[in-house]
């Protein structure tokens, strides 16, 4: 006991409340947090022997086979008054394979092997709990602890699978090395398709990886993978926590599909839903011992006010365990790289963000309407993810803006490495939505890119899964809307609306990715303006498949100019990760000009010029530069290429003068036509980082 006391010893504030002297007044908020998350270690270590032992409870509960090929299923169901096995392999018998009651609310069941010692329950065979209510009711259900399920067509209600493959799939390639600057490609593996259908683990595995690859993004962040029954839901309604998405393909295919991305060295984030769980009783955690609570708090607490959906008991043993096992489980099963948390918002708050505007006071953040339960939670899940995994990831969906949710849980913080930049995108729709570009605020935008908690980094983003989604549109959508199905062919004049259209698309894109934060992240096929939003098969459109997929065919018709959106993109991360603005400090803004509508600052010194004036362009513009020297341009949005006008000549060769501008120590001059993006870089610097 007293060693664990001595690791984990109340941390010093002292350095953070320096950085940020407002929070200090709650310093006895964040070591109170601090201390809770302590007394959580010690309990596992005294009751688990560790966090290592208690997060490895998936290799007790559910099924499994032992080396003499018996099996062993466990579940815990508190409420119960008795639990059955049935399934394929006793004929369905509801009554001959009971399970032994434990103690704490835990069933067992053994089963020896067969006369030929092979397993009484075959790989792919059905299974069901069967579980008896001290009311009577008899209530088939499916384990939480399922690694696999999988639903007939003409059905509504998943299966249980027994998964226990005689080859299962071996990982060949290691994790890569946690990336210094962050690129994320968003995806959903059914949407990755042209054709209208759910589309494979292999498709993405053959088809969208290598675009990835070729697009320069290092790390990918899959959605709705974790299974469940509502395609519709977006992945957002988990009904099995532990298992894979079956419509995709098999977990083997998953498997592969992560490896064959590691040999890439491309790290791929698993986007995790432990803030909530959809309300199916038969194929979900709800009601799954009978009871209106086991995982999830009870009455008007478990129900949350706006997605229809049950809110776990943090504050339960065994939902700790369930929780953060099934984060070692798909870390170390599938060998993902790390989690983004979706809905921490909810998590944070008793009021889940409902009815509450985040005004930017700092007493929304402490006090009684702050879930601790929840917060020591995502203490835990971080630190022990980080203690095991050196190279883990962890990203936190927050709109609150909570303080120290990025930092390290040593410091007292909650231990995600980014947050997601939710203001960013919400802007650029807004800018697009009520402003003509002449009226375009220049101060909002910088403001809105770099207003972000000094020392917590960021993932910034012009638009996400958020934006494309039914009810909203894309960037390009909102730039081009219905000219994007006549105009875009490279064989007729630009119009326009087109010429708008691509130009601001990528300059949005290129501006986000540069100031907006510590890392970048894209969905799949905004990167080369995907015309149509996304919505998936549902009553309300007829089931249709529709809208429901990513068109890539388009990136590769060469007389379309999706292509070079694309290849702008791709240009773009390339240009980063020969620079590593993302790995660098937050920008120099030097130039920010209304009447001009340019916006000039430098990163990892690099020099980035954006003139957003729809009709101006500037000879011999002045712009500052921090160090001295020979400048060349490095990207250019105007290029041909990338749809542009090829105005500018790459042959040219900035200098700096000893001529201080803007607050910078030297100065130079340059050319920078309207709606146009140029980059920079010094070729007296030694850019290798």
């Amino acid at each position: 006991m007293a060693d664990i006391e001595t690791q984990f010893s109340i941390p010093d504030f002292s350095t953070y409340l320096q950085m940020d002297p407002y929070l200090k007044p709650y310093e006895k908020d964040f070591k109170r947090r601090y201390g809770l998350f302590q007394k959580q270690l010690m309990l596992l270590e005294e009751a688990e022997g560790g966090f290592d032992q208690f997060t490895r409870s998936y290799k007790t509960f559910g099924a499994h086979r032992l080396p003499d090929n018996s099996l062993v299923f466990k579940e815990w169901a508190p409420a119960a008054e008795a639990l059955f096995l049935t399934g394929d392999f006793n004929g369905w018998d509801k009554f001959s394979h009971p399970y032994k009651k434990m103690d704490f609310g835990k069933w067992e069941l053994h089963i020896p092997p067969k006369e030929d010692k092979t397993p009484a329950v075959a790989h792919n065979s059905k299974l069901k709990v069967v579980l008896h209510t001290k009311e009577g009711e008899r209530l088939y259900r499916i384990s939480p602890w399922a690694t696999y399920v999988t639903k007939p067509d003409l059905l509504v209600v998943y299966d249980w699978v027994y998964w226990d493959p005689p080859h299962p799939y071996v990982h060949k390639h290691p994790r890569p090395r946690k990336p210094r600057s962050l690129r994320i490609y968003e995806s959903h593996v059914g949407i990755a398709s042209p054709e209208g259908k759910v589309a494979s683990y292999s498709n993405f595995t053959h088809n969208v990886l290598p675009r990835i690859k070729d697009l320069g993004y290092n790390c990918i962040q899959l959605m709705a993978i974790m299974e469940h029954a509502y395609y519709a839901s977006f992945g957002y309604q988990v009904t099995s926590f532990f298992a894979a998405s079956s419509r995709f393909g098999t977990p083997d295919e998953l498997k592969e599909l992560i490896d064959v991305a590691h040999s890439m060295g491309i790290m791929v984030l698993l986007d995790v839903v432990h803030s909530h769980a959809s309300k199916n009783t038969e194929d979900g955690l709800n009601r799954f011992d009978g009871s209106d609570s086991c995982f999830f708090h009870s009455g008007e607490r478990g129900d949350h006010p706006l997605w229809d959906s049950r809110l776990f008991n943090y504050s339960s043993w065994e939902v700790l365990r369930f929780l953060l096992s099934n984060l070692r489980w798909w870390m170390e099963e599938y060998r993902f790289d790390g989690f983004r948390f979706d809905g921490i918002t909810s998590m944070l708050y008793h009021h889940h963000g409902v009815s509450s505007g985040f005004s930017g006071s700092y007493s929304e953040y402490f006090g009684l309407q702050v879930d601790e339960d929840s917060l020591v939670y995502l203490m835990l899940a971080n630190h022990i993810l980080h203690t095991l995994y050196e190279d883990c990831i962890t990203v936190a969906e927050d709109v609150s803006g909570m303080p120290m949710l990025c930092r390290p849980v040593q410091e007292g913080g909650c231990g995600f490495d980014y947050r997601l930049a939710m203001a960013i995108p919400d802007k650029w729709i807004q800018i697009l939505k009520e402003f003509k570009d002449e009226d375009w605020n220049i101060d909002t935008i910088v403001h809105t890119l770099t207003n972000r908690r000094y020392g917590e980094k960021c993932i910034a983003y012009a638009e996400s899964h958020d934006q494309a989604l039914v009810g909203d549109k894309t960037l390009a959508f909102w730039l081009m809307d219905k000219d994007m199905y006549t105009n875009m062919s490279t064989l007729i004049p630009m119009n326009p609306v087109i010429d708008r259209g691509i130009q601001l698309h990528k300059m949005i894109r290129l501006l986000t990715h540069a100031l907006g934060g510590e890392g970048y992240l894209n969905f799949m096929g905004n990167e080369f303006g995907h015309p149509e939003w996304l919505d998936f098969p549902r009553v309300g459109n007829n089931e249709s498949y529709h809208y429901a997929r990513r068109q890539f065919n388009l990136v590769d018709t060469d007389h379309l100019r999706y292509c070079q959106l694309y290849i702008f993109d791709r240009d773009m991360n390339r240009t980063e990760d020969k620079y590593g603005w993302l790995a660098a400090p937050p920008a120099h803004v030097s130039t920010k000009h209304e009447g001009d509508k340019v916006i000039v600052f430098e990163r990892s010194n690099v020099i980035f010029i954006f003139n957003f004036h729809p009709t101006n362009s500037y000879s011999d513009y002045r712009v500052g530069a921090g160090a001295p020297g020979k400048y060349k341009i490095k990207l250019d949005s105007d290029e041909v290429q990338y749809g542009g006008h090829g105005r500018l000549d790459h042959n040219t060769e900035f200098f700096t003068e000893p001529v201080s501008y803007n607050e910078r120590p030297n100065s130079m001059q340059v050319y920078i036509p309207c709606r146009t993006a140029v980059v920079l870089a010094n070729e007296e610097i030694d850019y290798c980082y």
